[in-house]
């Protein structure tokens, strides 16, 4: 058994999952009341800690819950983060900046819709987790998006099982295009993450393999 651990130990050291080469950036997305002795909390932190140490910079909120998780596993792995901050001048039920969320960057915001647009930009690949209204609003608009631009979308990663609850739901219910289907994949763990993003760097419509271009900043704009 002794011996197991050790040859595991040297696998986990000396393995790595080759990074995309044209995606940089993951936008972190879930509860802001995450308690950090929850699962959630922990699987935020370790995937964005995986995600850091195989060179990708972390997008986040700025907040605390999920957000702070995703920032402290980002540098945890020694990662870079992005912080899209709200600053709203009449919002009366809103989690705010979160003063140990520390972040290499900073944009600032002061309106929610600004600040998802923001996020939707910035991000290339949304790595979405459990959480309230607002993560909900967040992954419509990105599920949205990416059936817009499909062919060259920002795809989306629902992190979590019971994500296939929610979308067997919304399957059953909606009237869901084909295309929506294709643009996202559901993760249970951080190497089924890195395995995503990879499968998305070269994944087109209807299983047909061509470079794949994801959509840049432009086509996610805002006035």
């Amino acid at each position: 058994m002794e011996i197991l651990k050790k040859i595991w130990k040297i696998f986990k050291k000396n393995f790595k999952v080759e990074k995309a080469k044209t995606i940089e950036k993951i936008a972190i997305f879930g509860f802001a009341d995450a308690d950090p002795k929850s699962k959630l909390y922990k699987d935020a932190y370790q995937v964005s800690k995986t995600l850091a140490e195989s060179g990708y910079t972390i997008v986040e909120g700025g907040g605390p819950g999920v957000m702070l998780a995703a920032s402290k596993g980002a540098k945890a792995g020694h990662g870079k983060v992005i912080g899209v901050t709200l600053n709203p001048v009449d919002l009366t039920n809103f989690e705010g900046r979160n003063e140990e969320n520390i972040v290499d960057e900073e944009i600032k915001t002061t309106t929610y819709i600004e600040r998802t647009l923001t996020l939707m930009q910035q991000g290339q690949v949304y790595v979405i987790f459990n959480g309230g209204t607002g993560t909900i609003s967040e992954f419509a608009m990105a599920w949205g998006l990416a059936r817009l631009y499909f062919g060259h979308h920002k795809p989306l990663i629902l992190y979590g099982n019971f994500w296939r609850k929610v979308m067997k739901t919304l399957d059953d219910g909606f009237l869901l295009r084909p295309e929506e289907k294709e643009v996202y994949k559901i993760a249970d763990n951080p190497k089924e993450v890195l395995k995503a993003i990879k499968e998305f760097e070269c994944e087109i419509d209807s299983d047909k393999i061509k470079e794949c271009k994801i959509s840049g900043e432009d086509g996610y704009s805002f006035s």
